[in-house]
């Protein structure tokens, strides 16, 4: 955009009316100046200028991407809940509700650091993403605010001119990129690459400086040839020579390119009206002129992600000089000069805050990604990693073949691609074709592919082993959710087969158990809300199926005509056995009982009783030679059991959890370290009092923040 020193509101209005006319917006927007002028009075920046001039300059950007009356107050403003006390509420009062909450948005964005060397980047990262989710013109005054304040950074010290620049090169050129804004994110990565790499940027811009006459002669004369070719065969257009940014030149010298061989020093953009012309027009150029190949890009049948259209083509043009060719319609050069959002709410006067909403949610899948990794309720930091290596990152674009685009991470496999595509997909995924040919699913996409997915309805599912072949971590999440919904099932089905041997083993009916009084006494004791949970609580061990049909048959199930029992300590254990004195007993190494676990005793030949916990598997095949055990009321001995900690890391953290539970008078037996994917599990044999002991470790372990879950191992 051309750059004046000084911006008056009267220049403001003077851009506004150009495409949003009424007086009564206008007057809005001078009211809101006004209020921010009063605000920062006295204030001034680095520069020396006073501080209006910022925000004022902050609207004038937006206004060359044609931002709404909204958009326009908020970015004059933005720094005055900030740096003048202002309240929102002031704000709603005065402007409105809308204006008040883009306000308040991008001043929550201003307070954030955002450093990678800051620790808190994490949890930060997390909220400014999804907040940018929520209204996208948050971000995208946010944006020109970092824009204006790269124009003037050359007024702060050399250090925090780098700090910047790193924020804006990482995070805020991307943000520009995915929204289609190529004005702003153009202009951020050059001014960027000026702090961060100043030789490099002097060294290409002195380079381009001393071959501009040479090229500027070329392209004028090339650029008369094209005109007097499209206007013979009447298609009406207009052509610029199209300048190339000095970042875009340095990210090809980056790669072992030499100046001189880079295509498109030498380039020029057709306008036309429609999009047959387009092809036209294309047709034409190369009649003349012999075009490169695999230089030639279809982006106007296959747009790109953020909605960039384009034909682009490179040709030998004049005198052997090598030329890109960009040719779109008016409406397609709108967009990829300004963002999709932002143009149609001028163009056809809609509401801009619902059609940026509804642009960003059924059209940018940038942001669709972030939505969908947020309602993942992945932890922040795995959210963090995905969003920098999964979004932020220069993507692949794959294709179904129907045409449909699908992006992907860069060295995603097939089954990236099949979870993309519906969750569904990658569960029944068999196998995949790209480009015809059958290829491994942890084969690695590259752009361009297109892909088919092979499913069977009788497929049972993602394997284990997909979770070391995927790359996106949205995808992971996936398989593992897939996993644990399989495992919540197992034991459902298995607590209600469990409860339904008690009952028969009772000779109980079960509409007879199964009442709605005895299920309401089930719930209440229980603290639960459906048979589903208590299916769920007994086939996994947390209550038996005879402690359960205890709560509602117990006094039936007690006989009504047996001796006083008579209840002996044995003398090597803290167990007493019912009416039983001198007999060996042995604890079952299945279950590993420990006091306070509900216990049973069987009868084995030969070797005493063995002691199983209520709810062990075991029983199903012992039952008929029970006995009745009770814990001592003062047990004394510790015993082992067997836990499973399960870490969201590779990384070794073994030593601090045994510390902790040495710290909490427990002592370990053996230790067995198990690697899935991206976790590590960790089969721990230590010894315990009793089970109040176990739940204060459990509690004391969880508190550590790598640690996902952990469950007593029953074998």
């Amino acid at each position: 955009m051309s750059m004046k020193e000084t911006y008056t509101i009267e220049d403001l209005l003077e851009k506004v009316k150009k495409y949003q006319p009424d007086p009564n917006d206008l007057e809005k927007i001078r009211e809101a100046y006004i209020f921010a002028e009063k605000c920062h009075k006295g204030q001034f920046r680095k520069t020396g200028e006073p501080y209006i001039i910022h925000p004022l300059n902050v609207a004038i950007i937006l206004t060359e991407i044609y931002a709404d009356k909204e958009t326009i107050m908020a970015a004059l403003m933005h720094d005055v809940i900030e740096d003048c006390d202002v309240e929102k509420e002031e704000i709603d009062e005065k402007f409105g509700l809308e204006v008040g909450r883009l306000v308040y948005g991008v001043s929550k964005l201003g307070r954030i650091n955002f450093s990678t060397e800051n620790e808190y980047l994490i949890d930060y990262y997390k909220k400014i993403i999804v907040g940018m989710s929520e209204d996208v013109r948050v971000i995208i005054v946010k944006l020109a605010d970092r824009l204006h304040n790269m124009r003037t950074l050359w007024a702060l010290p050399e250090e925090k001119q780098r700090k910047i620049a790193k924020e804006t090169m990482e995070i805020l050129a991307p943000l520009a990129h995915h929204l289609g804004i190529h004005k702003i994110k153009s202009e951020l990565e050059d001014l960027s690459l000026r702090y961060l790499k100043p030789e490099v940027f002097y060294d290409i811009a002195e380079k381009l400086n001393k071959t501009k006459v040479e090229r500027d002669n070329t392209v004028n004369e090339m650029l008369k040839y094209v005109t007097n070719l499209l206007t013979e065969h009447g298609i009406t257009h207009e052509i610029k020579g199209r300048a190339k940014s000095i970042y875009s030149i340095y990210n090809k010298l980056n790669k072992g390119r030499k100046f001189s061989d880079i295509y498109d020093l030498l380039a020029l953009r057709i306008l036309v009206h429609t999009e047959q012309e387009c092809y036209l027009a294309l047709g034409l150029i190369h009649s003349k002129f012999k075009p490169i190949p695999k230089r030639f890009k279809d982006y106007i049948a296959m747009p790109k992600p953020n909605m960039y259209q384009s034909l682009h083509t490179t040709i030998f043009g004049i005198d052997g000089y090598l030329f890109e060719i960009q040719i779109r319609t008016y409406e397609m050069d709108e967009i990829a000069e300004n963002g999709i959002a932002s143009h149609w709410a001028y163009k056809e006067h809609k509401d801009a805050s619902v059609l940026m909403q509804n642009t960003t949610e059924q059209k940018l899948q940038f942001f669709k990604s972030i939505i969908e990794l947020n309602e993942d309720k992945m932890s922040t930091e795995d959210f963090v990693n995905s969003v920098k290596d999964e979004v932020l990152n220069n993507n692949i674009y794959c294709f179904t073949p129907k045409g449909d685009i699908i992006e992907l991470p860069h060295e995603a496999t097939p089954i990236d691609f099949a979870y993309k595509v519906h969750t569904r997909v990658g569960e029944t995924m068999v196998g995949a074709i790209v480009n015809n040919s059958i290829v491994p699913l942890d084969y690695k996409l590259k752009n361009n592919d297109i892909v088919k997915i092979n499913t069977s309805k009788s497929s049972k599912g993602p394997s284990r082993e997909w979770l070391n072949i995927a790359k996106s971590t949205q995808t992971r999440n996936k398989i593992r959710a897939f996993f644990t919904k399989s495992e919540k099932e197992v034991y459902i089905e298995r607590g209600k087969e469990a409860i339904e041997k008690e009952l028969r083993k009772r000779k109980i009916a079960y509409d007879e158990f199964y009442t709605t009084e005895h299920v309401d006494t089930l719930f209440k004791s229980l603290k639960i809300s459906s048979l589903e949970e208590l299916y769920l609580e007994v086939g996994n061990g947390k209550n038996s199926a005879m402690m359960v049909v205890n709560l509602i048959f117990k006094k039936e199930e007690e006989p009504i005509e047996h001796p006083k029992k008579v209840i002996v300590k044995n003398s090597d254990t803290d167990i007493l056995v019912s009416g039983i004195d001198k007999v060996k007993v042995n604890l079952a190494n299945c279950c590993n009982p420990i006091p306070g676990d509900e216990i049973v005793g069987y009868i084995t030949k030969g070797n005493g009783i063995s002691v199983h916990r209520c709810n062990c598997h075991n029983l199903e095949v012992l039952e008929r030679r029970n006995v009745e055990v009770h814990w001592c009321e003062n047990t004394t001995d510790k015993y082992m059991t067997t836990i499973l900690i399960h870490c969201n890391t590779r990384e070794n953290k073994l030593i601090e959890m045994l510390q902790k539970i040495n710290m909490l008078d427990s002592g370990i037996d053996k230790f067995v370290t198990m690697s899935r994917g991206d976790d590590t599990i960790y089969e721990v044999d230590l010894y315990v009092k009793n089970l109040q002991h176990l739940e204060k470790i459990f509690a004391e372990l969880q508190k550590l923040p790598y640690i996902k879950r952990i469950e007593r191992l029953m074998k």
